[in-house]
């Protein structure tokens, strides 16, 4: 088969591949339906994040199951599942506390922008649907594999709750998906920060009551005034840079709490500051199984739609323009269809 490799900055290939086989009793192989380009796989792409050997790229997934090893019991072939980035036997004790991104037996989910995907754990890590959904659905529960998941961890982390004002720092995918995490667990104001009038729009759909276009000092300021001086009950931080989570500290109220689950890249925290803040902090790659059969049923009765995210849709073969076009914020969030 092909699959998506990248070789180095800007250097992504769909090239042939061995089928992926089962290695282990608990793998389970699947047939995706569809697939996605992430912001974190613009890191390596962009040479932000050292690559020694051609990498086998894509976390999201969602598909049929094709195949599964002799000790997998909780789904099998002819299922349709949808499987977190994040692999964990959902057994060990972190996993039972919630944090299967901190799973004993923890690894990260790669391979999966190709047609077919070997996913270890599968009993820990994939949740079935009773039938298979409908096409225009798929879309939206792919989201959940990730993205919307992520989202929805840094609503979470952050103790977004019904009446709370909330900011989202970043206008990317994962930013959008917070925003709709926030509606959803009832926040009264949400406060997006974004520059971009495409992204703006789409914050609103999914729910975001104020857009603030200034970021650094200005945004900072723009914030406090818009809360009378306090800041916010809750800062949702999704990018990653020392600009944004410094933004989300002092956008946050003392005593309010910050869920940060951009990938830090130059993040660095003065601990005296920290002291003085006075805030809670809970972030890292999210705990998505945690959240997935939930999510998945939002999708599924049709009470959320976060596929509306995917911006660009693409056939796999065609996964270089995907990236190019996500990488020059042509695009939000490209979807392969395999």
């Amino acid at each position: 088969m092909r699959a998506t490799m990248l070789y180095g900055p800007g250097d992504v290939r769909y090239e042939s591949v061995p089928e992926p086989e089962i290695l282990q009793p608990t793998d389970a192989i699947i047939r995706l339906s569809a697939t996605c380009i992430c912001g974190s796989d613009l890191w390596p792409y962009r040479g932000l994040q050292e690559i020694s050997a051609p990498q086998a790229m894509g976390h999201e997934y969602c598909g049929i199951v094709e195949a599964v090893g002799s000790a997998v019991t909780r789904v099998k072939p002819g299922q349709f599942v949808v499987g977190s980035f994040c692999i964990s036997d959902n057994t060990c004790p972190h996993c039972r506390f919630g944090f299967q991104s901190s799973c004993e037996n923890r690894e990260f989910m790669t391979g999966a922008q190709a047609p077919l995907a070997r996913v270890p754990l599968a009993d820990g890590t994939l949740v079935a649907t009773d039938d298979i959904p409908d096409d225009d659905l798929v879309p939206g529960l792919l989201a959940a594999s990730d993205v919307l998941g992520t989202g929805w961890y840094a609503a979470d982390a952050a103790r977004v709750r019904p009446g709370s004002t909330v900011v989202v720092v970043g206008d990317g995918a994962v930013g959008l998906m917070a925003v709709l995490a926030a509606q959803q667990r009832g926040a009264e104001r949400i406060i997006a920060m974004s520059r971009h009038p495409k992204r703006q729009a789409l914050a609103q759909a999914f729910g975001a009551t104020d857009i603030v276009s200034e970021r650094g000092e200005k945004g900072i300021a723009r914030i406090r005034e818009m809360t009378g001086g306090v800041g916010a009950d809750s800062v949702l931080e999704c990018v990653g840079t020392a600009e944004s989570m410094a933004q989300a500290l002092n956008c946050c109220r003392p005593g309010g709490s910050i869920g940060y689950v951009g990938v830090p890249h130059g993040v660095e925290f003065d601990g005296q500051q920290l002291f003085f803040h006075q805030k809670n902090m809970l972030g890292g790659p999210a705990p998505v199984r945690r959240f997935l059969p939930d999510l998945m049923e939002l999708v599924l009765s049709r009470k959320i739609d976060p596929g509306k995210v995917f911006d660009l849709e693409l056939p796999i073969a065609d996964v270089a323009e995907g990236y190019r076009a996500m990488d020059e914020r042509r695009a939000i969030k490209t979807l392969l269809r395999v």
